[in-house]
């Protein structure tokens, strides 16, 4: 593509950042300890389509994306990209979460509580509109649930049991119903996202880490259209078990080589079940996927594990699985689609002008022919302008990696 150079363009810049400033400065400051609160989802969602779990970090962000979410989670990124990689935290067991919230919808007793937590599912989408601040209702049994928890009247261990609950799955494997997926014997190092783009044929560790930073609206997006998309297949899944707590964090200690716990993170994680009815499947038994990203954020959650387990079943096809992992690994990702997009509102003078240049060039061509000369060399014009036309798409040049082959989005999986 080419560019070209503005006559007083940098001045034109200058004074739209001013008039940007000005217009923050005019507006209420937001401290980020209030947009933490206030904003607690959207902050959330920063942290994970960023890759980098700090909420006044985000909170900075969002102030200054002025709400725009791509925009903050590319702020972050860039800021993260300065930061030094101090040490690498050990693996981290999701059974250690303390949740906060926790839902099985597949079963009336899945072996443990379910908790609500601070959830609007179940509230009316009714607008309010208040004048200024809402007082907090009052809450007696919560009240006394404080004070037994601050004089210890309730027993460690039920509190323990309560916020660590059983997994659902496990009850399905008890009862020998979910496939077993074996753990790899080699036990390979998890790609690295932040430090290379993931291209398929990739691992399922950077399937899953492209998934837990990716925009959450583009990986619901292809959830639905993987399972009630063009092909017209309809698969039945069901949301098996969503938690949201708090994972504790540990590194290695460089002197005494012990792990310590040096934080805790909120996570939410996901797991979802989906019947197996294909000619290559075990059809007496269901099958599990997992989802997990940071912050509270169950709908990105949710729609990982469901194309965990569509990745699995597409990958006993011969070529469904590669249009599924390309069209994830390819276009699922905030920063790069937005980019994308937002370059195009630069200057594009020459590239229009060479368009404009080979239509007048072809209808010169056919108008010639048309009077009793050759009309050839404006057929081979108008088709050699089809053919620079067609490689400028985005997809042909987005797309020359070895194993990537170009999608229609009409296409079927």
């Amino acid at each position: 593509m080419g560019y070209s150079g503005v006559k007083g363009g940098m001045d034109a810049i200058l004074a739209a950042e001013r008039l940007v400033r000005r217009k923050r400065a005019a507006a209420p400051w937001s401290a980020a300890a209030a947009i933490i609160e206030s904003y607690r989802l959207a902050v959330d969602r920063v942290m994970g389509e960023a890759g980098l779990y700090d909420e006044a970090i985000a909170a900075d962000a969002f102030r200054q994306a002025e709400g725009d979410l791509l925009e903050a989670a590319h702020l972050v990124r860039a800021y993260r990209s300065s930061l030094p990689r101090l040490a690498v935290s050990t693996p981290a067991d999701p059974d250690e979460m303390t949740v906060l919230r926790r839902i099985v919808p597949a079963s009336r007793t899945p072996g443990g509580p379910q908790l609500l937590g601070r959830t609007t599912d179940y509230t009316a989408r009714v607008l309010e509109r208040p004048d200024g601040p809402v007082p907090a209702p009052e809450e007696p049994a919560a009240e006394a649930t404080r004070e037994q928890e601050r004089t210890g009247t309730a027993a460690l261990g039920e509190r323990d049991d309560l916020r660590r609950p059983r997994r659902f799955y496990e009850q399905l494997l008890k009862a020998d119903l979910a496939v077993a997926h074996e753990e790899p014997a080699d036990d390979p190092e998890p790609f690295d996202v932040s430090r290379g783009a993931a291209r398929p044929p990739a691992p399922r560790s950077a399937v899953l880490a492209s998934m837990a930073r990716a925009e959450t609206g583009a990986l619901v997006a292809l959830w639905y259209r993987s399972i009630r998309g063009p092909d017209g297949a309809f698969h039945e899944v069901t949301l098996g078990e969503v938690r949201h707590g708090r994972l504790p964090v540990r590194v290695v200690h460089p002197l005494t080589g012990n792990p310590v716990e040096i934080g805790r993170i909120r996570a939410t994680e996901a797991e979802a079940i989906e019947d197996l009815n294909g000619p290559a499947e075990d059809r007496t038994r269901l099958d599990v996927g997992y989802g997990m990203c940071f912050g509270h954020n169950e709908r990105k959650a949710i729609a990982m594990a469901n194309l965990d387990i569509a990745f699995r079943r597409a990958a006993l096809s011969d070529s469904q699985g590669d249009e599924l992992e390309q069209l994830l690994l390819l276009t699922t990702d905030g920063l790069d689609s937005s980019g994308f997009l937002e370059h195009l509102k630069l200057p594009h003078y020459v590239t229009f002008r060479s368009i404009v240049d080979r239509k007048l060039a072809s209808r010169a061509a056919r108008s010639g022919g048309g009077e009793g000369g050759d009309d050839r060399g404006g057929d081979e014009q108008d088709n050699g302008a089809s053919d620079d036309r067609d490689q400028a798409g985005p997809a042909a040049g987005d797309m020359n990696a070895e194993g990537v082959k170009q999608l229609s989005f009409g296409g079927n999986f």
